[in-house]
């Protein structure tokens, strides 16, 4: 793993008004601790959108900062874990990581909104950062404890399904007649699984029950 970054909220101008993000990470030297539903140092402005068990880690790729040109330093993108050697687009959901001492799980894309433009400053980043399909990925804190850059990403369970993450944004973004193939992925986020429900729904299908 090439760095962990962590930020706190701050206010920012966009488009005449003030809005909070805590978007703008910064790498931390040292062991950080993951506990709960964030890294030691780190929080979320907008707990609705963001945050929470499903969200508690971000994870962009050092491989992926280098396609979009710059330079991009560590943490450009919002992430707390800047990866290296992990194709983040094939993470399957629900795959377990040892970093460090703590165990994380794959849970699901992230979808870009407004913030992910202002912090590259172009309102039209997001819109390009989800046709790219580079969307990195969202973890789960299984076990606390604490990682630093420098640790090994090792993966050390993944299920049968082997389906990816960038198959869910696949589905979100061109394929909703597959929304209810999201219905067996039983390690994905159930925001998820609502969406596929009311996706199923809207289009007169029939939404697999809950379990």
């Amino acid at each position: 793993m090439l760095s962990v970054n962590v930020g706190r909220p701050a206010e920012t101008l966009w488009r005449g008004r003030q809005v909070s993000s805590a978007i703008w990470k910064s790498p931390v030297a040292g062991p950080v601790r993951a506990r709960g539903v964030n890294l030691a140092g780190d929080a979320q402005a907008d707990r609705k959108a963001h945050g929470g068990p499903d969200k508690a880690v971000y994870a962009y790729a050092a491989e992926d900062l280098a396609w979009w040109g710059g330079p991009l330093a560590p943490g450009s993108m919002g992430e707390n874990l800047t990866t290296a050697g992990v194709d983040l687009s094939q993470a399957v959901v629900g795959e377990q990581w040892q970093v460090g001492g703590v165990r994380l799980q794959v849970s699901q894309p992230r979808i870009p909104c407004y913030k992910l433009g202002i912090r590259v400053g172009d309102d039209r980043f997001p819109d390009r950062f989800a046709d790219a399909r580079r969307h990195g990925a969202y973890l789960r804190i299984l076990a606390e404890g604490e990682l630093q850059a420098g640790d090994r990403i090792e993966i050390v369970a993944r299920p049968a399904h082997r389906f990816p993450v960038v198959e869910v944004a696949d589905i979100f973004y061109d394929h909703h007649q597959r929304a209810g193939e999201l219905l067996e992925v039983a390690e994905l986020a159930a925001s998820w699984h609502r969406w596929a429900r009311r996706v199923l729904a809207a289009a007169g299908g029939r939404p697999v029950p809950e379990r």
